[in-house]
């Protein structure tokens, strides 16, 4: 793949990654509207795994709190790391579940251009619902089993693309009080086993095939991914402090009105397989 083109959707992927508005539409979206290739899963995957870099780093205060709060655990003791831990792993059980079946049934993703526009439309309006109706009481400490549950429950509407991971969790914590600024951090911490899990898998087919050129192009891939997702990561909680999702909804809703015209046929020229 040309260098140009890993590195136009490393930025799309590191600056949407964590926003709320789905970078694995925008990585379907772009080379059709480019009349480019499509890049494959594999290197979605990759460029995705540049993003795990970015909120590990960014998230390492908490993420070794729940790694010490999980040693303490086994040693008899509960803390606030290991129930943080646990809702992680309890909120990614249902994704786990439901990613195994759509790559058996969909190895390919659901990536309809028809899909994509209409869940970037309808899953932006609903987080604009979220966000004007939900309270701003609880912080990620606040926490019950039943509200990870709830989260992983929709995170599942995830593999649909469009939805995007991180606004259909946000939406969730939104709908269940959560200051915004934690329900971003929450998001992003489920993030990184979804990642880890999806990074696993195709990066052991990777393995597999045995193919040089296309290992290659995902490292470059992932590392370009990396640095964008930081700063995109250090941008959006900076605005959540102050301000709500408004932007990106109006965002969400242009662009799915926008590709919903391309994928209907009033909108060109424009490459849409």
């Amino acid at each position: 793949m040309p260098t140009l083109h890993l590195a136009i959707l490393a930025l799309i992927q590191g600056v949407t990654e964590f926003l709320p508005v789905s970078s694995s539409a925008h990585l379907a979206v772009t080379p059709r509207l480019l009349g480019w290739a499509d890049q494959g899963l594999v290197i979605d995957v990759a460029v995705h795994v540049g993003t795990l870099g970015a909120v590990i780093l960014y998230m390492h205060r908490e993420i070794w709190d729940m790694l010490a709060g999980i040693g303490r655990m086994l040693k008899g003791r509960r803390d606030k790391g290991a129930k943080l831990a646990g809702l992680v792993i309890l909120a990614t059980l249902p994704v786990i579940g439901a990613g195994f079946a759509l790559d058996h049934y969909y190895p390919n993703g659901l990536r309809s251009l028809e899909i994509i526009a209409w869940a970037t439309l309808g899953f932006g309006i609903l987080l604009y619902i979220a966000d004007s109706v939900g309270m701003t009481l609880r912080r990620i400490e606040h926490l019950e089993i039943s509200d990870g549950l709830l989260i992983g429950i929709a995170q599942c509407l995830a593999l649909i693309p469009g939805t995007s991971r991180s606004g259909i969790t946000m939406t969730a914590a939104r709908l269940l009080g959560m200051e915004r600024t934690d329900a971003a951090r929450f998001s992003m911490l489920l993030s990184i086993p979804a990642i880890l899990g999806a990074g696993a898998l195709k990066g052991y087919e990777l393995w597999k095939s045995g193919d040089g050129q296309l290992t290659a192009d995902a490292f470059t891939a992932a590392g370009l991914a990396f640095i964008t997702a930081l700063i995109a990561i250090a941008l959006m909680m900076a605005w959540l402090k102050r301000s709500g999702f408004g932007p990106f909804v109006v965002y969400r809703i242009v662009l799915g009105l926008f590709l919903l015209a391309v994928a209907y046929g009033h909108v060109g020229p424009f490459v849409v397989r």
